[in-house]
């Protein structure tokens, strides 16, 4: 993977360059501020960018909104938000900006190197990786949306699963239940939301962001 780092603290920037780069990865840049994100993601075009949410000068959401913008300007382009702090305000806008390819994962709720190069994975291949109490926040902040509401306990469990980027084998091994009844309780949720199958979109990603109020 091609991977730009955002981060304002120095020794962590240079820890997850080493780190990504010793597993293989290229990082094209490793940047302090905002503004240097959004260059260095024009210039280099990664595969897929690190993005810490506070950033200079006011260290609030700078980096966040740098994401939002880089999301709109270039629709599709992977982003994993890497950050001590859940921000509800601009989170839900970065989600919805389009369907495929975010991931926000809390920093001391990382257990190692591993569940996050592969969060980091899945996020540069189209998918998502929400960290549980990032899922819990944003949907209670969320607004209620049509069809959520008609889903069953269960449903709700494995969509917020879904949420986290899980597939349904680790949903299934989570709820202790088969994979044919998770793939069971995934059709009913997509038909429940009215998403009909499309080659030009991902269902369980749209699912991802109805439920989080998108």
């Amino acid at each position: 993977m091609r991977v730009v780092i955002a981060e304002d603290a120095a020794v962590l920037r240079e820890l997850l360059a080493l780190m990504l780069t010793e597993r293989g990865h290229e990082v094209c840049a490793a940047v302090g501020d905002a503004d240097a994100l959004r260059a260095a993601v024009a210039e280099h075009r990664p595969d897929v960018t690190v993005v810490d949410i506070r950033m200079p000068p006011t260290h609030t959401d700078e980096g966040l909104r740098a994401a939002i913008d880089i999301r709109e300007r270039r629709p599709g382009t992977p982003v994993l938000l890497f950050s001590q702090y859940i921000e509800t305000r601009y989170a839900t806008r970065l989600l919805a900006a389009g369907s495929a390819g975010v991931g926000y994962l809390l920093k001391d709720r990382v257990a190692d190197v591993a569940e996050f190069t592969d969060a980091l994975g899945r996020v540069a291949a189209g998918g998502t990786a929400l960290d549980p109490e990032v899922v819990t926040q944003l949907a209670g902040a969320a607004r209620r949306v049509d069809g959520i509401e008609s889903l069953t306990a269960r449903e709700h469990e494995v969509l917020q699963l879904m949420a986290q980027g899980r597939s349904n084998t680790a949903i299934g091994r989570r709820l202790e239940v088969s994979a044919g009844t998770v793939e069971k309780h995934v059709a009913a949720i997509f038909g429940k939301l009215g998403l009909p199958v499309s080659e030009d979109a991902n269902r369980r990603v749209l699912a991802v962001l109805r439920y989080l109020g998108a």
